[in-house]
């Protein structure tokens, strides 16, 4: 009986597991640890100004203050007036 539950539990444990690193690695961006930012047409690069994010997975600061976490740059704070700084 101690054999099947804990069997069930682990069971349980993988599946759930296994879907939340699927979503998370989808619902994040990627860390941005190379500390340089691709070329935008908009803004400036915040690590080539000596500023830094606020955590590993910002990817941008907007114009009205708010952080943006958007994987892609196309729409980047787009309601917030724009970007200021980029961390990608």
């Amino acid at each position: 009986m101690k054999t099947r539950i804990a069997a069930g539990v682990t069971g349980i444990m993988l599946a759930l597991g296994s879907a939340n690193a699927a979503g998370a690695s989808t619902a994040l961006p990627c860390y941005n640890t190379a500390h340089r930012c691709v070329h935008h047409t908009t803004a400036y690069c915040g690590w080539t100004h000596h500023k830094k994010p606020i955590d590993k997975t910002e990817t941008a600061k907007c114009k009205d203050g708010t952080h943006s976490y958007s994987r892609h740059s196309s729409g980047t704070c787009s309601h917030h007036r724009g970007v200021a700084i980029w961390w990608k």
